[in-house]
């Protein structure tokens, strides 16, 4: 890290999504779910930095059509591949469905097994149609910096980036978690937040200063702390300048995947995401505008 973090004084604290009051949007302390460790109340708390109301919400409530735009071009140009469906490693779990046997179960699928046999007389063993649990969701946490060196034009490219993959994944479980020195939930895996409401959060939540990794990759730990290694991983959005809190990378090592896209259109530590993406066996991808995410997207869900 090029700079010496600064000591945060206390312990950064877990945010949810209240809705708007009187006098703007509300973030809510949330009860330590899922592990968090930073403290809470479910009464309506305040972060101990100042920050700035981003523009891209209109005050009649309407987001900014440029960041609406470029979310639906973003998503339009992503191709992420859907994960292979595999029996062997994971039966038992996922939903019930209709696979070629593998010699595992041996509850037969009559109807398809014999429309098999009409076309193969002579069955080979895999013509032979079982009822089996297969798993192909992933469990994805994604984690938006939403720091004051991530403002304006990163803003924008970061809420569209957001939207696009939210309804990208819309089969998958997704979880969401903006931060800056603390961390705000806006969206639990499992929860079903249509994306232009994702967008829309974000887009509410002012603008803070300083910027502390190493407290959502902690957050993101928790999301999937039940859920199997193989179908979960974490994605980093952010410039990685990390100035609070403690060293990231170990908290980055305990995760089964981080995959980290880096924002280097202006301030960024390139290092940093290069260690964070070694140590939780991830890719690294950098961007520098809005045409670059949906490719970068593409190639670190290809693998």
């Amino acid at each position: 890290m090029r700079r010496k973090p600064k000591v945060l004084a206390e312990q950064p604290q877990l945010f949810e999504p209240a809705g708007s009051g009187a006098s703007g949007f509300v973030l809510a302390g949330s009860p330590g779910r899922n592990g968090a460790s930073g403290p809470g109340s479910g009464r309506p708390a305040l972060t101990g930095e100042l920050g700035t109301l981003l523009t891209e919400v209109a005050a009649d409530g309407h987001l900014d059509p440029e960041t609406v735009r470029r979310a639906r071009q973003i998503a339009a140009r992503l191709a992420v591949p859907r994960p292979r469906r595999d029996v062997s490693s994971r039966r038992g779990t996922g939903q019930l469905a209709s696979v070629r046997y593998r010699g595992g179960s041996d509850d037969i699928d009559l109807d398809l097994t014999i429309d098999q046999l009409v076309e193969h007389p002579v069955p080979a063993d895999d013509d032979i149609i079982v009822r089996e649990r297969v798993r192909t969701r992933r469990s994805v946490v994604l984690l938006a910096d939403v720091s004051g060196s991530m403002r304006g034009e990163r803003a924008r490219t970061a809420a569209a980036t957001v939207g696009a993959l939210a309804a990208e994944l819309a089969r998958d479980d997704l979880a969401v978690v903006a931060f800056w020195s603390d961390a705000a939930v806006l969206c639990h895996l499992g929860q079903r937040v249509p994306p232009q409401q994702l967008l829309d959060v974000l887009l509410r939540i002012p603008a803070k200063g300083l910027t502390n990794i190493a407290f959502p990759l902690q957050v993101a730990a928790g999301e999937l702390a039940v859920v199997p290694a193989l179908d979960a991983r974490v994605l980093l959005l952010s410039d990685c300048v990390h100035n609070a809190g403690p060293d990231p990378r170990p908290f980055a090592a305990r995760l089964a995947r981080l995959d980290v896209l880096l924002d280097s259109s202006g301030e960024q530590d390139p290092d940093l995401a290069r260690d964070l993406a070694r140590a939780g066996q991830g890719r690294l991808r950098s961007i520098r505008t809005y045409h670059d995410v949906a490719p970068a997207l593409s190639a670190i869900f290809a693998s």
